[in-house]
């Protein structure tokens, strides 16, 4: 049985990984409206990942015999002005969902559930890869996004990203 704190925090970073999919889906409509489509496809499909990541979260509390609680998801609170906004701020939020997921795993670390900890490594080494491709991205739209041909090249590159389904058996 879950400690209940766990429990509640988990429960939290549902809500929470649900308004990262939001975000995500809010920058996807903000390069929809430049005709960038490949940007658009890039954070559509981190949208799905986010929504995955919560369903994940809410199997995992379900499996331990835990009630899953729906909360409030509110709205985006980022505004952008031109293309390389959304790509800083997504830096940014990963950076504060990273250390959401390592409060939980502290908390988990405290009660000694290793089973937690266990199936939060998955996040642990997926926030890795969030905030390098977050940087990555930085970096191309500072070498490449002043250039219009560049850009067209970024842009054709995001657009070849496809949708993958996260699964913590690895």
């Amino acid at each position: 049985m879950l400690n209940e704190k766990v429990a509640k925090l988990l429960n939290d970073q549902i809500n929470k990984e649900l308004y990262s999919a939001y975000i995500y889906l809010d920058m996807a409509n903000f390069y929809a409206d430049y005709g960038l489509d490949g940007f658009e496809n890039w954070f559509y499909i981190q949208a799905q990942e986010e929504r995955d990541h919560a369903m994940m979260m809410r199997e995992y509390l379900k499996d331990n015999g835990h009630k899953i609680t729906s909360e409030l998801i509110e709205k985006p609170e980022y505004t952008y002005e031109k293309p390389m906004d959304p790509l800083v701020k997504t830096l940014h939020h990963e950076k504060i969902v990273t250390g959401l997921i390592n409060n939980i795993y502290d908390a988990a670390h405290e009660v000694k559930d290793y089973r937690t900890m266990q199936f939060l490594d998955w996040f642990v080494n997926e926030q890795m890869e969030e905030e390098k491709n977050a940087e990555d991205n930085i970096r191309k739209f500072e070498l490449f996004g002043s250039d219009p041909k560049g850009l067209y090249s970024l842009d054709q590159e995001f657009l070849a990203r496809a949708y993958t389904a996260p699964s913590t058996a690895e």
